[in-house]
């Protein structure tokens, strides 16, 4: 039992399974949004909060074990990773092949039980969340990659309740890309020196560390523009504005944060974006509520 105990927290720690907050507020902000507009209710079921769930955690971990099996080699020779369980031994590459592939398939299965639209797109959506490990290697777009990785969310939940993709879930995916490349232009500044050495690319190693914070901040101004226009062209009421401008506020703050001093990166990385995702879904519920 100690044994299956430990193994299971060192695949946690493999995909940083505490992390899976960045992506469940928003797709379930899309299912609420969609089953208000479809149900005349913010509560799409049991059925779709468990598969729901799921799809969102076998896809993320997914991504995850794919990344940290593709980067064994990298994650070695960085000071930052080198403790990690896909390098240390506590993992072997046999064992994350397993667990790739079992992820996998559990998406797969998953999106049967959906509907058949979710069906047809799981595969495409595999081979999106994928292709980030290999991006890194050859162009500094991978943080755009990996913003439409964690975008393709809310488009997932609302073909769950619905089995269509509205416009304004296309916006509200728009601006959780940029979201998330431009938290992930802050985080990846930790590992500047470490990209530079093993010619990886970028945006940080080819740019500098003044620039890269500049487009974070242009990429989070594009973030609320986008989520901004999800909440008008959604039909939301107030709660929902509420959360477009306490959005603004914590990106405010996650740069304020990381311009003061470097070590804070952690922080604004997992705190502020953890805290900003489920603060924006329990307004949505809320503005669907009274709405």
């Amino acid at each position: 039992m100690e044994k299956l105990i430990k193994k299971i927290k060192d695949f946690s720690e493999l995909v940083v399974f505490q992390h899976s907050v960045f992506a469940l507020p928003f797709i379930f902000i899309a299912m609420v949004v969609s089953s208000s507009q479809v149900n005349g209710s913010p509560w799409f079921g049991f059925k779709l909060l468990i598969l729901g769930t799921l799809a969102a955690v076998t896809a993320r971990n997914f991504a995850m074990g794919f990344n940290r099996f593709m980067d064994r080699d990298i994650d070695g020779l960085n000071p930052r990773t080198a403790n990690r369980p896909n390098v240390d031994g506590r993992i072997s590459a046999k064992d994350m092949f397993i667990f790739v592939l079992i992820n996998a398939f559990g998406f797969i299965a998953v999106a049967y039980f959906v509907n058949d639209l979710a069906l047809i797109l799981s595969i495409p959506i595999l081979i999106i969340i994928g292709s980030y490990s290999y991006f890194k290697r050859f162009s500094y777009l991978a943080h755009i990659i990996l913003g439409i990785s964690l975008a393709l969310a809310p488009i997932a939940g609302v073909v769950a309740v619905s089995e269509t993709i509205p416009f304004w879930v296309i916006l509200l995916s728009i601006g959780v890309m940029f979201w998330v490349a431009g938290f992930d232009l802050l985080y990846s500044l930790q590992d500047i020196d470490v990209d530079k050495k093993l010619g990886l690319h970028s945006i940080p190693s080819i740019f500098g560390p003044q620039k890269t914070m500049l487009f974070s901040k242009i990429f989070h101004f594009l973030t609320v523009i986008f989520w901004l226009l999800f909440v008008i062209y959604s039909q939301s009421s107030y709660f929902a504005y509420l959360a477009v401008i306490l959005s603004a506020i914590m990106l405010s703050y996650e740069h304020y944060l990381v311009n003061k001093d470097f070590r804070k990166i952690d922080k604004a990385f997992f705190t502020v974006n953890g805290y900003l995702g489920i603060v924006f879904l329990i307004l949505i519920i809320l503005d669907n509520s009274f709405n």
